[in-house]
């Protein structure tokens, strides 16, 4: 039986965490959870789940949860002293960070610290402090479990390869659908709208990350994910849109030979592989069948017309605090998307110049990337 923390439980990431975790109530169990403040949905899953701690990061959402649990004895807590709680939690073994952004990135080191597993289902962490989380796991000897899917289907790959991946493997290839919006010409995009943005060809995900999905900056910070995930030279990581989305990313091997992990698009498979390592379980999502996939294709993506790609993969290579900026003003960007605020064309442009604007810090430590990272939106909201 393994006990789960869960950070973001409402969100996507956190219902299919759940209905995992209801799948196989033999094996794991909920400890904790935390949300950004939707009380209702989180009074269901309290009463399913039985957790022994919750959070809510809004306090004004915390005392409308105390209020309606009334003399429940569950301990609730709020703000980043709360998700901290929740993240090194003793009865954890795993906690599983699907917040949205930025937040929740003390809890992650909070939870490394405490020698908790760590599944990272939100790009922004790893994007902004990768080389941060990855050396405090060396240090902790603990786990960060991938949950994406392109992650978990390069993790899949190189399974057994007993830490000689430098040598081995020649490449990684991150595979994207396309989104909404292949084929399009910069002209077709300048009157897009934040219903058609979100309105995902394959995948049900949160509004943010389907924008992302969208503008190809989603595939942006997943390269560098990579980077930090399987310490792997950002040169050596490639991105091919492949439209079926059947499979989910691929690993190429210095001889030549590739491996690719294939599958339906449900994101409680790599849930499921990560919460289960180095085990695996059976699954209720349904098999792939081969008899109704016609074909598979590669292009290579439009970097001109969806300039969000090549902007995250330039900010990479300039390295220290720009990775802070480059994620806070996206974020920034889409909320003002969303908002019909910014032209979805507009998205690129403000990243740009707001990064243009910055000074970067090298070899930054926590501290100067939060700043970074609060600096950046300020100038967004600026500009």
């Amino acid at each position: 039986m393994k006990h789960i923390s869960l950070i973001g439980s409402t969100g996507s990431i956190g219902e299919s965490t759940l209905s995992v975790i209801r799948a196989h109530p033999t094996r794991f169990k909920v400890s904790a959870l935390a949300v950004r403040a939707n009380v209702s949905k989180l009074l269901m899953q309290i009463k399913e789940f039985e957790p022994q701690l919750v959070c809510v990061y809004d306090e004004k959402a915390a005392h409308r949860l105390r209020k309606a649990l009334g003399r429940r004895a569950l301990k609730v807590l709020s703000g980043n002293d709360g998700l901290n709680e929740v993240a090194k939690m003793p009865q954890s073994d795993v906690v599983l960070c699907a917040a949205v952004g930025a937040c929740g990135l003390g809890a992650i080191f909070s939870a490394i610290e405490a020698g908790k597993a760590v599944g990272i289902a939100n790009k922004e962490p790893l994007v902004v402090a990768g080389h941060l989380i990855m050396k405090k796991a060396r240090e902790r000897k603990t786990h960060v479990l991938p949950i994406d899917s392109e992650h978990s289907a390069i993790w899949q790959c190189l399974q057994n390869l007993n830490g000689h991946t430098e040598k081995t493997v020649e490449r990684l290839i991150l595979t994207a659908s396309g989104g909404p919006f292949f084929g399009k010409t910069r002209w077709e995009l300048r009157a897009v709208t934040p219903s058609q943005a979100v309105n995902h060809p394959r995948w049900r995900m949160g509004r943010k990350i389907s924008v992302d999905s969208a503008t190809l900056m989603n595939k942006g910070l997943e390269v560098k994910e990579a980077h930090h995930l399987f310490d792997i030279p950002l040169e050596r990581i490639d991105v091919l849109i492949h439209r079926q989305a059947v499979i989910h990313s691929m690993v190429e091997f210095v001889d030549g030979s590739h491996m690719a992990q294939l599958a339906v698009n449900d994101m409680k498979l790599p849930i499921q592989f990560a919460l289960s390592y180095p085990e695996r379980l059976r699954s209720q999502v349904p098999k792939l069948d081969f008899l109704k996939i016609h074909s598979l294709t590669f292009e290579r993506p439009d970097r001109r017309t969806f300039p969000c790609l090549d902007l995250a993969c330039s900010t990479w290579r300039q390295g220290g605090t720009a990775p802070a900026v480059l994620n806070a003003a996206n974020e920034i960007a889409v909320a003002r998307f969303l908002n019909g605020d910014l032209s979805f064309l507009g998205i690129p442009n403000l990243i740009e110049r707001v990064l243009a604007r910055h000074r970067s810090v090298t070899n930054p430590d926590l501290n100067q990337i939060l700043e970074a990272d609060s600096w950046a939106r300020e100038e967004a909201m600026r500009i």
